[in-house]
């Protein structure tokens, strides 16, 4: 693939950021309804239920269909990103896409190490992008 910009490490952050801040402004009320205030008053927080579902299986939806229908999560389309696949600067299939999502929690483990790779790579590249065979790219349309 020729004529394609890669995303840097600080811009995939800042996108990484503004989904946070999203996803934080949906499900903190939500969970707030559910559970009450005394909830983020606990020593410890409970992940099951409503909890384990609003935390890490409604994000991890919500990314996947993202990348599905406009191949770019709220945070990357506001800074001009988008996720496509490596050798053909195509969509990617959903497939790969769910592999790239689980890619995060591998990519995560030692240190964050997989993340940061992303600075270092020549086409910046995380882990879970060289997993999943993606790029994430500079949207030029």
């Amino acid at each position: 693939m020729k004529d394609v910009e890669y995303a840097g490490f600080w811009v995939r952050v800042g996108a990484a950021l503004i989904d946070s801040v999203l996803f934080m402004l949906v499900i903190l009320p939500i969970i707030t309804l559910i559970y009450g205030k005394e909830y983020w008053l606990a020593d410890a927080y409970e992940l099951r239920g409503w909890g384990l579902m609003l935390n890490y299986v409604f994000p991890a939806i919500a990314v996947v269909l993202f990348w599905v229908y406009k191949s770019a999560t709220p945070g990357k389309m506001l800074l001009g990103l988008k996720v496509v696949d490596a050798s053909t600067g195509q969509h990617v299939p959903t497939g790969r896409l769910v592999l790239r999502y689980l890619g995060y929690y591998l990519a995560s483990i030692p240190l964050l190490l997989g993340i940061i790779w992303v600075g270092f790579d020549k086409k910046k590249q995380g882990w879970h992008d060289k997993l999943a065979g993606t790029l994430v790219v500079k949207n030029t349309r």
